[in-house]
């Protein structure tokens, strides 16, 4: 006799939400989920096996922020950290702390890729595909779906090819995947690139490297900020430590905002300022002016921050150097640059840049119709239209990543205590054709340049514009009507 067969494990009653991904944004959401919704039963979903994103991903020599820890931290756990720009280990026990903390971790299934996502209106229900670590499948529902996967790929960084590479006889990395056996002790480094990535290298490298040599196509706007910043110990030996955070938090976020104003009302006299001031760093003002001053306008690409100078401390020592030019080929010993010149190197880092990626590079259908996210439109910066009970958390190109995510974590939990008091299932952000469309960001970096084609629109008033302004969006977002008559509302059965 055959034996029966089994039956088959019910599935999972649906999830009112599902987070993806187990970085600053997703645990930042889940935390926000928790005190405005408490009774919502969540999951995080994380491809990989660890929390942190990309804290955990990076392991290159200096990683750290390129903001300060103010307000790239959370809204509501304090940094309490002395340095105000931290490195990457501080960051990454920062957000493990807060996933402690606030019991999250239990709710975090690693090893979890979201491969898709698709939305029936009829159950008004997500149903998600993920493919675990081992290779088989897993799949889950939810009432709402919460992007908190960042915006770059983790699997491909942006790789341009050179002539000649087979020739080299020295080693070419990227330190988006940093190999752990790398020695670079003594060795003659070239790091090609000028971004964020590549002003953090450098020095990094130069404390054991023969020699460090960055060299970039074009110059960035680098400025020096102090790696402590005083005002923040001043209010942590005045007041309580929440109080402490918040006063210099909003210090910050002034300050911040004052000057992306003033670079973007006066181009010209902040660009003169920041040279003059890497000028004064470097002891040269030649040397400002032929490697440090762009030919575009402040914020146009996102301005480098190097904690206490240490870019131009290296540099003034001896220890590292910047060159301007163009590779022609890499030769057996190095680099052949196109004014005829070679770079000795025994390594090469390729710091050039990111590649763009939507929804962590999971596919989402919509009653049957495949999403281009190209030919939507992103209302307030936080839903696609077209797209329901669908939140995505994307950041400030002018600010910390976080002051967007913490607005768009506290605007979901209004949005669930909406639909719940209404005994409403469904919202979606209706596009109007009248409204003018525009760049989804209006940022000239090469990872946005490269990724337009695959980005979302914003529209040219609210609430489809996407404003790089803290506090308009503040007034917006948390305490903007929800029922803003461009958001409809309906029940299971029929999309609104």
């Amino acid at each position: 006799m055959h034996s029966p067969a089994p039956t088959p494990a019910p599935p999972d009653p649906p999830l009112d939400v599902l987070i993806v991904g187990a970085g600053l944004s997703g645990i930042g959401a889940a935390s926000a989920l928790q005190q405005g919704c408490p009774g919502k039963r969540y999951a995080i979903l994380e491809a990989r096996d660890a929390i942190g994103g990309t804290w955990d991903l990076f392991r290159y020599p200096g990683i750290r922020s390129d903001s300060d820890m103010y307000t790239l931290g959370y809204a509501f756990r304090p940094w309490l950290d002395a340095k105000a720009i931290a490195d990457g280990p501080a960051i990454l026990d920062y957000v493990r702390g807060t996933a402690r903390e606030h019991g999250i971790d239990p709710h975090i299934r690693y090893g979890h890729k979201v491969v898709g996502a698709s939305w029936c209106s009829r159950q008004a229900l997500w149903t998600v595909q993920a493919q675990l670590a081992g290779g088989e499948s897993r799949t889950l529902q939810a009432r709402f779906l919460y992007l908190c996967s960042g915006y770059y790929s983790y699997d491909q960084a942006y790789r341009p090819r050179f002539e000649g590479e087979n020739e080299f006889q020295g080693r070419i990395v990227q330190p988006q995947f940093w190999p752990a056996d790398l020695d670079y002790s003594g060795k003659r480094v070239v790091v090609v690139g000028s971004g964020a990535t590549a002003v953090t290298v450098v020095p990094a490298m130069s404390e054991r490297a023969a020699h460090v040599t960055m060299l970039q196509r074009s110059p960035s706007y680098v400025v020096a900020r102090p790696a402590h910043y005083r005002f923040a110990q001043r209010m942590q030996r005045l007041f309580p430590q929440r109080l402490a955070y918040a006063l210099t938090r909003w210090r910050v976020i002034g300050e911040s905002m004052f000057l992306y104003w003033l670079a973007r009302s006066k181009p010209a006299l902040v660009k003169r300022k920041i040279v003059e001031m890497a000028g004064q760093q470097l002891g040269s003002r030649e040397a400002a002016a032929a490697h440090f001053t762009p030919d575009y306008k402040p914020w146009d690409q996102r301005v480098c921050v190097v904690p206490d100078g240490d870019l131009f401390k290296a540099i003034r020592a001896g220890r590292a150097s910047v060159v301007t030019d163009h590779i022609a080929r890499f030769t057996p010993g190095g680099i052949q640059l196109q004014s005829g010149r070679e770079l000795a190197a025994d390594l090469v880092v390729m710091a050039t840049g990111l590649t763009l990626q939507l929804f962590g590079g999971a596919a989402l259908v919509v009653d049957g119709r495949v999403i281009d996210p190209s030919r939507a439109m992103s209302y307030k910066g936080m839903m696609l239209s077209g797209v329901p009970n669908c939140a995505l958390a994307f950041g400030y190109t002018n600010a910390s990543w976080t002051l967007k995510a913490d607005l768009t974590a506290g605007w979901v939990c209004r949005l669930l205590r909406h639909l719940d008091a209404r005994g409403q299932a469904i919202a979606v952000a209706r596009r109007d054709p009248a409204v003018p469309e525009a760049p989804f960001l209006d940022f000239s970096s090469g990872y946005v340049e490269r990724a337009r084609h695959i980005l979302p629109k914003q529209g040219a008033h609210k609430p489809w514009q996407v404003y790089q302004n803290y506090l308009r969006d503040l007034v917006t977002i948390r305490y903007g009507r929800i029922d803003d008559g461009v958001l409809r509302f309906g029940a299971a059965g029929e999309l609104p």
